[in-house]
């Protein structure tokens, strides 16, 4: 098996590869710390699974999974990140990602997150998929302001609660800022919030941004 780390961290990334060789010991593990790093990476070579942190030097939220998926549409992502699921898990699997595990929870649940995942099926922890099946059913509580965005104003959204100008959004998602405007607009009538000051702080409070 061969699995991609891509991580800043380099103790996360030395206890993801323990982990793993006490699992499976032949497996060829490859590193990176970023994520211009884990694309060359990931187009060099055939791997099974990634294992993808969601703040990286040069990629935070969502955008690197969202990097990689369109790099390589095939190759299994395991999300592994310090951000609580109730931020990020389910607009990581909307998005594309085999699986979603907190980083707290790693030294339990890696192993059978990445067997999950490298045999073609999902992992998401148990409280995870109640609160799914419950929304579901209809019994689930109402969504936060964000649950209403598309996945495009989603990230969007971020990037503004990041500071980033319009023209640096506009090329990084490869729009035009014009569509960027028409974006940040939907955003403001869907969650309610006023100004670009306020999504900074929503998102903030959300969890949504921030060190992880």
């Amino acid at each position: 098996m061969r699995i991609l780390i891509i991580d800043d961290h380099p103790v996360m990334r030395f206890g993801v590869r323990q982990l793993i060789e006490q699992r499976w010991p032949e497996t060829e593990i490859g590193e990176a710390d970023t994520l211009e790093q884990g694309l060359k990476l990931a187009r060099s070579d055939n791997w099974d699974v990634a294992v993808l942190d969601l703040s990286l030097p040069d990629a935070s939220g969502l955008e690197g999974l969202t990097h990689l998926r369109r790099a390589l549409p095939g190759l299994p992502i395991l999300v592994l990140s310090m951000h609580d699921e109730t931020a990020y898990a389910s607009r990581a699997l909307q998005q594309g990602a085999s699986g979603y595990l907190t980083k707290e929870h790693a030294t339990a649940e890696l192993v059978s997150a990445i067997d999950r995942v490298r045999s073609g099926g999902r992992y998401i922890s148990n409280s995870l998929a109640e609160r799914l099946a419950d929304v579901l059913s209809g019994q689930g509580a109402p969504g936060l302001p964000h649950d209403t965005l598309s996945a495009q104003e989603y990230r969007v959204m971020l990037l503004i609660a990041e500071g980033k100008a319009a023209s640096d959004i506009a090329e990084s998602m490869n729009l035009s800022v014009k569509t960027v405007g028409t974006y940040r607009a939907r955003i403001l009538e869907k969650t309610g919030l006023g100004n670009t000051a306020e999504i900074a702080r929503y998102c903030m409070k959300q969890g949504l941004v921030g060190s992880g």
